[in-house]
């Protein structure tokens, strides 16, 4: 089963990829696995997002899926903050 074009294994590093460059982006402290779940569950929220809007997904392959993810896990810390506030 693929992901947006990539295994899951491949999900798995570039979530984790996505992930951290959002931490860094918005300023959060968390941890590897923290990343992982960020990038991947991002990427999945921003693109039933895009598919709820009509805008379809920024592409196919390795790097719509870290753009997707990186977005998406900054939404995710962008929401957790408000919540918490």
């Amino acid at each position: 089963m693929d992901v947006n074009g990539v295994g899951w294994i491949t999900a798995i590093i570039i979530g984790g990829l996505a992930g951290w460059l959002a931490e860094m982006f918005m300023k959060s402290n968390m941890g590897i696995l923290m990343n992982i779940v960020l990038g991947i569950v991002g990427a999945i929220v921003l693109n039933a997002i895009l598919q709820a809007l009509n805008i379809g997904a920024f592409g196919a392959g390795w790097i719509a899926y870290l753009i997707t993810g990186f977005v998406g896990a900054c939404l995710l810390i962008w929401v957790g903050r408000m919540v918490r506030r």
